[in-house]
């Protein structure tokens, strides 16, 4: 598995990485490290792609997945509900060890953090 560490002035609690498509289980033409459910890879490889992901990244909770769908919709996390995965396109948390997720693949991730000092509550 392949990753891209970002070299930023963020918090030391404050983790990104952004992986590539190389390391992974999918079979053409998702090869390899695919992690989107939405498209038509084996679920069973893309399950198999994201619990590689976060064991190799050590990540404190599990991932919290969007469904996402080129709108603007934001949710904050942690879920009050795992039931089901929501149609976002962005996430929010002020929970220390939570873990967002964004997919992409035609556009830019963007991540904003504050310092833990300045951090009061959800940000609206």
């Amino acid at each position: 598995m392949d990753w891209i560490t970002p070299d930023w002035p963020a918090p030391l609690s404050v983790k990104a990485v952004s992986t590539t498509r190389a390391g992974g289980v999918s079979q053409p033409p998702f090869d390899s490290f695919n992690l989107g459910i939405h498209v038509d890879d084996s679920l069973d490889a893309v399950l198999a792609n994201r619990t590689r992901l976060a064991d190799v990244m050590c990540m404190p909770s599990a991932p919290s997945w969007l469904n996402q769908i080129h709108g603007t919709g934001v949710v904050t996390l942690p879920l009050t509900s795992t039931l089901q995965v929501p149609d976002a396109d962005a996430s929010f948390t002020a929970e220390m060890g939570q873990v967002c997720v964004v997919m992409t693949a035609d556009c830019l991730p963007v991540l904003f953090c504050i310092s833990p000092a300045r951090c009061c509550g959800p940000i609206l």
